[in-house]
């Protein structure tokens, strides 16, 4: 077993290459145990890349994965017997019933048919979904099928588990259900690294995160330690600036982001300028809100469409 005060995940100078692309150029992280991590990026950040990684799925080109202390390269079998995956993709089997793609998984680790049995039984309680045991996957509800996928991942009892944008196409009422869920999994001591491009996931559930772009680290923290670094407490925005406007916080310095229509200005706790932009320059429509994470995210990755 690895020790308490020894990373789970060590991820040192991992590049992934195809051809003459660099989806993943030299990043390095380490995942501590019980902690909630999560990569952030917009599309071909390389966070997917760097998930498959860590499964053993894709092999690094250059740089090491340690997981529970074993490199990744040697050791895979020793390792994918404590880890679960939560794929992004919908992998269930339609031809199964919910108990019975789960007893099958169960039996790729081996375990016991009895006690597979009463496993998948405290699974499907657990997450709601024992009326639905003798169901078809197919005449599942999207959230319930994003909830059999979790509940398959955590089957073998898993120390680490692997979450690939586990809420995509969720409704809100589903996306809750699941965060709570992983609240709970997570007061358990699981230790978890999660894709997602929902910012409010991140900022719910993850102890500590990176944003990737373009195959590489940008920034790492606590997300509400990046967000007061990088968008302060508060975010002003403003239609139709003038140039007046512009000329203050120019020579002000204020962090900022002019978007032409739109400018949106980011204050720090407590700062007097605040009151000096809403009595000087909020003569048409202003809009005050507090700084969040998508705000982080957006400044350090942009606003272009990524397609």
């Amino acid at each position: 077993m690895v020790s308490s005060m020894e990373s789970v995940v060590a991820v040192e100078g991992l590049m992934k290459r195809f051809r003459n692309l660099t989806a993943v150029d030299g990043i390095s992280f380490h995942v501590q145990r019980g902690e909630f991590f999560g990569l952030l990026g917009p599309n071909g950040a390389g966070k997917s890349t760097t998930i498959r990684a860590l499964y053993g799925f894709s092999p690094p080109t250059f740089g090491r994965i340690r997981v529970f202390g074993m490199d990744v390269r040697t050791h895979w079998r020793s390792i994918k017997g404590r880890v679960g995956v939560c794929h992004q993709e919908n992998t269930l089997d339609p031809d199964l019933t919910v108990e019975e793609n789960l007893w099958i998984f169960a039996g790729y680790f081996g375990i016991p048919f009895k006690e597979a049995t009463v496993r998948t039984s405290e699974l499907l309680e657990f997450f709601s979904l024992s009326h639905k045991r003798s169901s078809r996957v197919a005449d599942l509800s999207g959230g319930m099928m994003r909830r059999l996928i979790l509940a398959r991942a955590l089957i073998n009892r898993p120390e680490l588990l692997i979450l690939d944008e586990p809420t995509t196409g969720l409704d809100p009422q589903s996306r809750h259900l699941l965060w709570q869920k992983l609240e709970l999994l997570k007061a358990d001591g699981l230790t978890v690294v999660l894709t997602t491009h929902y910012m409010e996931e991140a900022a719910r559930l993850c102890d500590r995160l990176v944003i990737m772009d373009h195959g590489k680290i940008l920034v790492e923290g606590a997300p509400e330690v990046l967000v007061t670094r990088y968008a302060g407490a508060d975010v002003v925005e403003i239609e139709d600036p003038d140039e007046a406007l512009r000329r203050y916080v120019r020579e002000n310095r204020l962090e900022h982001d002019d978007l032409g229509d739109r400018l949106l200005l980011y204050v720090s706790e407590g700062s007097s300028l605040l009151d000096v932009v809403r009595t000087r320059f909020c003569v048409r429509k202003c809009t005050w809100r507090r700084s969040t994470l998508e705000d982080v995210f957006l400044r350090l990755t942009g606003r272009e469409l990524r397609e």
